[in-house]
């Protein structure tokens, strides 16, 4: 009997290893949708370089992922509230073994998405090294303390907190389960959403992008069917991304089941809310407002994706695509440009969605996520509590992503590192990348205006004069 036991417990520990690293790898693939939604979204004489920062983000997040990230993530019981401090460069591995594993690279997978979505805001006008530097940055600091917050044991604002020697979980607050972020849209989306709100805010706007009356100019994407393609492969991989989320075999497939639905449901009323308000709008039924509105409902459900029911999902997909829709515009009067809208559809979407489980977590849903129900949404009897334990989470997590990456980005302008030149922006990216070889190894060395300067000298037909040169937004 004994013998029996242990072969069922191991049989479990290997389905569960099986389903988070099947997960795992799903989620990655959202660098390719990621990848194909910018380069679609861009114009062409900027696409490898767009291309290049999201090759490039895997593997830097990789790194530090491995050397701090985890470490500072999720630490080990006893340790601080703030950050944790243990296993760097993933010295030490849990007694699971091969569970552990599955789950170091569910996590990396999730911290590569969030320094991702930056990317493809500041499109088209940043120099390659401030690339470099927030991404390391946001991979291996950010958004590791947000995790360790919300989602690690000894985390203050966690769910499952639980001292060492206490028998059952304890909240921040009494009455609450602490912050209720099932599957990150705080955690994941808010960071790197936030992120790209102040990088968009501190680089500027894309010469031409506003005129000199204030009125927005449209820049035609490159390619639209890159851009639906990408958006198909995030909401696939978001099955991945919610379900995988509930990180265990038995027992959770039927959790994992209605996340999946609700995250189809979510998804696609964001998107007919969306199109809705463009018709009403007067603008043209066009592609846009749909796939921008399948990324609402997909990051509005990743938080409560596990507590609502579906007519819930569909409420909750229809206000996502509603605060896409308000967010993108208000950005656009206020001459903020971030071409794939990237925080409308993040942060303000993601905050929605933590805000959401406040309203809609039912009791049986709630326990059957977390294996307790101290507190749900007040529409299903909810007390209040959980909805201002939310509410503290989107305060919280705001301050914490914009006030750091807004530091961060404003030391890059500070440094001459955040922008390239005028006439690089104006020639093109691609064109720059591809001035002098080695660009790895000199990017830290030579500003991209430099090695303009030096190319020019040597083929001057290769860039035009400032002077006679025309901007030209249809490329």
């Amino acid at each position: 009997m004994a013998d029996t036991a242990s072969q069922l417990d191991n049989l479990e520990a290997e389905l569960t290893t099986l389903w988070v690293t099947i997960c795992a790898i799903m989620v990655f693939q959202m660098q390719s949708g990621f990848a194909l939604l910018e380069a679609g979204t861009v114009r062409v004489k900027n696409t490898k370089n767009i291309l290049l920062k999201n090759a490039i983000d895997a593997c830097v997040a990789t790194i530090c992922w491995w050397s701090v990230g985890d470490a500072f993530a999720y630490g080990k019981c006893g340790q601080n509230a703030f950050i944790g401090a243990f296993n760097f460069f993933s010295s030490e591995a849990d007694a699971n073994g091969g569970t552990h594993w599955a789950l170091w690279l569910f996590n990396w997978a999730f911290a590569a998405t969030s320094a991702t979505i930056v990317s493809g805001a500041i499109a088209e006008r940043l120099q390659f090294k401030a690339y470099l530097i927030y991404t390391s940055v946001i991979s291996g600091f950010i958004y590791p303390v947000v995790v360790h917050w919300v989602w690690s044991n000894s985390g203050w604002l966690a769910a499952r907190r639980m001292p060492c020697d206490a028998a059952e979980y304890e909240p921040l607050i009494s009455g609450t389960m602490g912050l209720l972020d099932f599957a990150g849209s705080g955690v994941v989306h808010m960071v790197g959403g936030g992120a790209a709100l102040m990088a968009t805010i501190i680089v500027g706007p894309r010469l031409g992008r506003f005129g000199a009356d204030g009125k927005p100019t449209e820049f035609v994407p490159s390619n639209p069917v890159f851009q639906a393609l990408g958006v198909f492969i995030l909401w696939a991989s978001f099955y991945a991304f919610n379900a995988g989320s509930t990180q265990c075999f038995q027992g959770c497939m039927f959790v994992a089941a209605n996340i999946a639905v609700n995250t189809t449901i979510s998804a696609s009323f964001g998107a007919l809310t969306c199109l809705a308000v463009a018709i009403l709008l007067g603008l043209p039924g066009d592609i846009g407002p749909v796939l921008n509105g399948v990324l609402a409902g997909l990051v509005s459900i990743t938080a409560p994706c596990a507590m609502v029911t579906t007519y819930g999902a569909a409420v909750i997909g229809i206000v996502g695509g509603l605060v896409y829709s308000a967010s993108s515009r208000l950005l656009v009067r206020l001459k903020v440009d971030d071409p794939v809208d990237a925080a409308p559809v993040h942060f303000f979407c993601g905050a929605w969605g933590v805000l959401s489980v406040g309203f809609f977590a039912t009791e049986t849903s709630t326990a059957a996520a977390y294996t307790y129900a101290a507190d749900w949404g007040v529409f299903y009897g909810g007390s209040g509590k959980q909805l201002g334990m939310q509410l503290l989470g989107v305060v919280v997590l705001s301050a914490w992503t914009c006030t750091l990456s807004g530091l961060l980005f404003l030391f890059l302008r500070k440094m001459c590192w955040l922008r390239v030149p005028e006439q690089v922006e104006r020639q093109g990216l691609d064109l720059a990348q591809g001035l002098s070889t080695g660009l790895m190894g000199k990017c830290f060395k030579r500003s991209a205006y430099t090695m303009a300067v030096e190319h020019s000298l040597t083929r001057p037909s290769a860039m035009p004069k400032p002077e006679t040169h025309k901007l030209d937004n249809s490329v």
